[in-house]
């Protein structure tokens, strides 16, 4: 249905909804594991790390600050990481998006193998994984989007259908589609790794790396055909 609102546009698979939407179930999933198995941490949601680092030290709870610093530290580390790949990496046979997708695997790759009593380390890999997947994932068909957090896609979900109904244009009911799409699939991944670590305990990442693993898998066709809305 989404699909309907293009003609003979060519974009990057980069761009493209499916790998879009299975980046935010590793998105969700990497969030869910940082939370529920590695001490109640974000890796995606910095704005709840910034809110509780706050707290801690307001509290001069230092110690427990310094929870909340590391993977605030590592995701802006994993910003600046992804545009190091992009400028590095321009005239590579490799997209620089492969690339940067394939270092999110090798970080991912290390955590299960990390004790909890190192749930810092493993949370820092995590969130450095994170920052570069959110730098260089930032669209879908033109449209700016973002895998590993809600807040801007709900405010452009509401966004897009407000539009609609003001003006009864369907591209914008379809632009609020991709969004919710985006939301839901984030949801759905981390209900999958919530029942997943459960059962799998600490190597319950295995499915946000194989989610990455199809991810990579997919950009090996750069260029895709869709079709351009006449609306």
């Amino acid at each position: 249905m989404v699909l309907i609102m293009f003609v003979n546009k060519k974009i990057q698979m980069s761009e493209s909804i499916i790998l879009n939407l299975i980046l935010a179930l590793s998105g969700g999933a990497m969030d869910a594991y940082s939370y529920l198995a590695r001490g109640k941490v974000f890796a995606n949601a910095q704005t709840g790390n910034i809110l509780l680092l706050g707290i801690n030290l307001a509290s001069a709870n230092f110690n427990r600050a310094l929870k909340f610093f590391l993977p605030i530290t590592a995701f802006v580390l994993g910003i600046f990481t992804a545009n190091i790949i992009r400028y590095i990496c321009r005239e590579r046979a490799f997209h620089w998006r492969q690339i940067a997708v394939f270092m999110e695997i090798l970080l991912l790759a290390i955590v299960p193998f990390i004790s909890k009593e190192n749930n810092a380390i493993s949370n820092g890999l995590i969130s450095l994984a994170c920052g570069i997947q959110v730098q260089s994932f930032q669209s879908i068909y033109g449209n700016s989007i973002a895998t590993t957090m809600c807040i801007g896609n709900l405010r452009k979900c509401m966004d897009n259908l407000s539009k609609f109904i003001y003006s009864r244009k369907h591209l914008y009911l379809k632009q609020s589609a991709v969004y919710f799409l985006v939301i839901l699939f984030f949801m759905i991944g981390a209900i999958v790794e919530g029942y997943l670590i459960k059962v799998l305990k600490l190597k319950a990442i295995v499915f946000s790396i194989i989610l990455l693993v199809i991810s990579f898998i997919l950009m090996h066709r750069p260029i895709i055909n869709l079709k351009e809305s006449r609306r």
